[in-house]
């Protein structure tokens, strides 16, 4: 039996995230279905994070494990062959040894958030990006969100359906910039919860549109009605893992 670690990029407009059900095709199914194509085997694929449908991916790491040993080029080659078509590829493999695990060794895990702020709905970048028609104010957006770096119990920034045994997270990185009409959110952690990203931005875009939110008010009130809404999938990327 051989550990495999790949890297993954993946487009989540039309799949119904990382995990594998019956509703539909998810990156998990498709990699396993290249698998078997290439194998005839169908062993479960670990990913560094669940992301949600309509999610994307630059670089998600995974393992899996086949019987044999074939060399990392053949896999990632037979991989990406049984992949054409599909909003998955596979942009690196290695053996790794058989200890290692995707989602458990990971010691941060890095997102972005794409809003697109301008009256022109997106063409080109439809279903990648979150458009905002209203101008925003990223100085007011900027400034409280360095309110939630740190240690903080996130139960208002919670899905109500997240199985994470404890709220409390520690946020080591939010910036926001600005390129154009693209403002961009970025965020790591060791760990995150359920929407967590997802609802901070669509709590920090209705800041910059000058509703009276306080990050201070919305933690200390742990209930996720005190937050503002979930921003849509579309704008939300899984950038890398660290290990």
């Amino acid at each position: 039996m051989t550990r495999y670690k790949v890297i993954l990029e993946y487009d989540g407009t039309d799949l119904i995230g990382w995990q594998e059900n019956r509703q539909g095709d998810s990156v998990q199914s498709l990699v396993k279905d290249a698998i078997y194509g290439f194998c005839g085997a169908r062993p479960d694929v670990v990913g560094a994070g669940r992301t949600d449908a309509g999610v994307h991916a630059v670089a998600m790491t995974a393992h899996f494990d086949i019987d044999g040993e074939f060399d990392a080029n053949t896999v990632m080659r037979a991989l990406n062959f049984y992949l054409n078509n599909k909003p998955v590829s596979v942009l690196d493999c290695e053996i790794v040894s058989e200890d290692f695990n995707a989602r458990f060794d990971c010691v941060a895990r890095h997102y972005k958030y794409v809003v697109l702020n301008r009256s022109a709905s997106p063409v080109l970048n439809k279903n990648r990006v979150y458009w905002v028609p209203r101008r925003l104010n990223v100085k007011a957006m900027q400034y409280a969100a360095q309110k939630l770096l740190g240690n903080h119990d996130f139960t208002s920034f919670r899905a109500s359906e997240c199985q994470a045994k404890s709220p409390v997270k520690t946020l080591d990185k939010v910036e926001i910039t600005q390129n154009g009409d693209e403002i961009i959110f970025e965020f790591s952690a060791r760990s995150f919860l359920h929407h967590m990203v997802r609802n901070i931005v669509g709590t920090l875009v209705e800041i910059g549109l000058g509703k009276p939110f306080e990050i201070d008010e919305i933690l200390e009130a742990k209930n996720r009605s005190a937050a503002g809404p979930t921003a849509p999938a579309s704008g939300l990327y899984f950038i890398r893992a660290d290990y």
